[in-house]
């Protein structure tokens, strides 16, 4: 998370690829990346424009999106790089209609509220007192994105007094809604992918995994074993292999060889296996416009062929 935003001219996929082509209609794109600088060139054999890219948003590990910044006012670049294509594409969200003209081709405007989301989630304290600050907020997701300021805190427990950790927010005291929607913020919650539409948008809202996670029956009212954290540590990079989650899974569906129920639990063992529970449960699927694949978070039994589950 500590990369989640990077200067745009430190970007590792662009010194990697510092000359990238994209064609679209009578648009020729040009993203150069040399001399400490990254720019975003856009031509259509009569006019031309060159936006010099400010950020790189994302790690990289699926793709990378770009904004720069005129007259105080931030767009985000209508290109992304994406990884398995190694290459360019149309950013996830904007339209992939021809643009009308030489500007909207660069790039969009983002309104203000929508910029300091965009700021909020990939970078620490670009907002303070309510006033967004992009110039002096740290790029990235530091420890006092999730657990606020933390000076009084240091101190403290430099000093070795007692009680410095009440100075500190802990998510880890969040109830189990509470927990999911603080990990939403960024992440979207059931509340956000209803008020913005993208609950009825289809597959691409697999990206939203508290809304789908929060869509399971397990789920019900709210349920600890069942939060983000329950299976995530927000410290370390997320792991990939299916087999480490078992184990979680099998907290709570693993049957009592004596009751042959499962403790604890209103739900039942699988009577399929015990290896391997996310690749059945919590399917990856593909969202073609982001070439990427995502675990749904919504927890089933998911049949092979059956409709995208809303």
């Amino acid at each position: 998370m500590a990369r989640a935003a990077v200067p745009a001219a430190n970007a590792e996929l662009l010194k990697n690829h510092p000359d990238l082509r994209f064609k679209l209609g009578p648009y020729t794109y040009e993203l150069a990346t040399k001399n400490g600088q990254s720019s975003l060139s856009v031509s259509n054999g009569v006019e031309s424009t060159t936006e010099n890219l400010e950020w790189a948003l994302g790690k990289g590990n699926f793709g990378q999106s770009y904004v720069y910044r005129e007259n105080d006012k931030y767009y985000e670049a209508e290109l992304s790089f994406y990884t398995l294509p190694n290459g360019l594409d149309i950013t996830t969200g904007h339209s992939r209609d021809v643009p009308q003209n030489i500007d909207a081709a660069a790039g969009g405007y983002t309104p203000l509220a929508s910029i300091r989301q965009c700021f909020g989630c990939h970078f620490t304290a670009s907002s303070t007192n309510d006033r967004f600050d992009p110039d002096h907020a740290i790029a990235g997701v530091t420890c006092e994105a999730c657990h606020g300021p933390g000076l009084a805190h240091v101190a403290l427990m430099s000093s070795g007094l007692p009680d410095a950790k009440g100075l500190i927010m802990n998510p880890a005291n969040l109830d189990p809604v509470e927990s999911v929607d603080f990990c939403g913020a960024c992440h979207r919650t059931y509340a956000d992918a209803v008020l913005s539409g993208q609950s009825k948008m289809g597959i691409i809202n697999v990206r939203l995994q508290p809304y789908r996670l929060e869509k399971s029956r397990c789920w019900g009212s709210g349920d600890a074993r069942l939060t983000c954290v329950a299976c995530h540590d927000p410290h370390i990079e997320v792991v990939r292999s299916a087999e480490f989650y078992d184990a979680k899974c099998l907290r709570c569906h693993r049957q009592d060889p004596n009751t042959k129920r499962t403790a604890d639990h209103p739900g039942s063992a699988c009577k399929v296996g015990t290896k391997g529970c996310v690749t059945c449960h919590m399917p990856k699927l593909e969202v073609e416009e982001t070439h990427a694949t995502f675990t749904d978070h919504f927890i089933r039994i998911a049949r092979p062929g059956e409709p995208y589950p809303e």
